[in-house]
């Protein structure tokens, strides 16, 4: 009795060892929190110079090369050419404009051949995030700005003529509504390329994608029996977060001008499926990644997956209908992303530490408030101490845009002219 009592004892206290040494996904903040009344200024000559660095580091170990062109803006050359592209509009780079939009041209070029190449696969042509659309949208929009008017058209005319696919019930079996490769990217794509062109957006091609992205989410909810009248599967998994699932869809359907007056009764399920999706933040602040998760601890603070992901959605929805409990709901994922958004998983926007940082920049311009500008320095300021460095784990493509160290030159960049930021395509406050 007394040696089965030692094993029990033995394996009890190897149970618990695993248990506190079970790696955790993020640093502890150990910065301090904004002190009300102070005034926080931002370091601009430092970021111009943290900023220059990275350059240096992205240019020399991701050319613009064809084995880069691929996977859109999320991986390939495509993401380099938009961080030259955004840095060219920052007031802060301007006498750098010229040599910025050379970069985004030359970056761009593996791009478009390999759009080129899959040009002939019809149904993945639509994909903005990781294929063709995007590379035609930042094509027309780099081109406009170089002043040259016919390859500017010429790509237009590429990205709004897959508009006809996207209209196609089931032109992607895999999930044609979610955000990287589906309608609502599409959708994405569009008020994007409307508002770098100071264009309005083609509205009836616009609203038609939205109607059948809803007609879309009600077939699957109530083949799958859906507590939410809209809902949508990627691969087979209902997803919930921003890269493939519910609150980017919902948060396109909300900034597309006029479909929701146009369509009452598509208004009525889009509003009660973000009430659904609204009622799944838990007690910290956080949401599960997908439904077959709801019932489980929420783990993932990512842009991907989690709150800083639909915290887009939810500032949207407050813009849109102007209720207190959606912007409640955004200064509590804040606070969760003050306090678990160091992610050990680096500096970038998707599951990263910029991709965080953004938040506070989302809040700011939502609340005009000090203590969000300082967490967003503080994210920034984590970035540089050896503790990040030295500890945090290496993507898998750390000079991307969404992986990697291009993303956080934009969040630094954005981070000098904060009453404008916006995460890439994200800017809620468009239309």
């Amino acid at each position: 009795m007394k040696k089965l009592t030692q094993l029990i004892n033995n394996f009890t206290k190897k149970v618990d060892k695993k248990v506190k040494m079970a790696p955790s996904r993020f640093f502890q903040n150990r910065g301090h929190d904004y002190v009300t009344g102070t005034t926080v200024e931002i370091p601009e000559t430092h970021i111009k110079t943290e900023i220059a660095l990275m350059l240096e580091n992205i240019t020399a170990n991701l050319k613009a090369v064809q084995m880069y062109g691929e996977d859109g803006f999320y991986l390939g050359t495509a993401g380099i050419s938009y961080m030259f592209y955004h840095l060219s509009k920052v007031p802060t780079f301007q006498s750098q404009m010229s040599t910025f939009l050379e970069s985004a041209v030359e970056y761009l070029q593996p791009s478009l051949s390999t759009a080129q190449k899959y040009a002939s696969r019809v149904k993945d042509v639509p994909s903005f995030i990781l294929g063709n659309c995007g590379i035609y949208a930042l094509a027309a929009v780099i081109y406009h700005k170089t002043e040259q008017k016919a390859e500017c058209e010429y790509f237009q005319k590429l990205f709004y003529d897959a508009a006809n696919t996207c209209k196609e019930m089931e032109y992607l079996t895999c999930g044609g509504d979610e955000l990287f490769v589906g309608r609502a990217g599409y959708v994405c794509g569009a008020l994007w390329l409307a508002k770098e062109l100071n264009i309005p957006p083609k509205l009836e091609d616009l609203h038609e994608i939205c109607s059948v992205i809803v007609a879309s989410g009600r077939r699957y909810a109530l083949q799958h029996r859906s507590q939410s009248p809209l809902m949508y599967a990627y691969y087979d998994v209902e997803y919930l977060g921003a890269a493939h699932g519910l609150s980017s869809i919902l948060q396109m359907l909300l900034s597309v001008p006029g479909f929701l007056d146009a369509n009452p009764s598509n208004a009525k399920d889009i509003k009660e499926s973000v009430e659904y999706l609204l009622q799944l933040q838990d007690e910290e602040g956080n949401f599960p990644s997908a439904t077959d998760e709801i019932s489980q601890p929420a783990e993932l603070v990512h842009w991907c997956h989690g709150a800083p992901g639909i915290i887009y959605l939810m500032a949207k929805a407050y813009l849109v209908w102007n209720e207190e409990k959606y912007l409640q709901s955004c200064v509590k994922m804040a606070d969760l992303i003050w306090h678990k958004g160091l992610l050990f998983k680096g500096p970038g926007l998707c599951h990263g530490i910029a991709g965080n940082a953004y938040v506070f920049l989302l809040l700011y311009r939502l609340t005009d408030q000090q203590k969000y500008l300082h967490r967003a320095l503080m994210f920034m300021q984590f970035m540089e101490t050896d503790q990040f460095k030295k500890n945090s784990r290496v993507p898998d493509n750390p000079f991307s845009l969404f992986e990697g160290i291009a993303g956080t030159v934009c969040f630094l960049a954005d981070l000098t002219i904060p009453s404008q930021a916006a995460f890439p395509f994200f800017d809620v406050f468009n239309n």
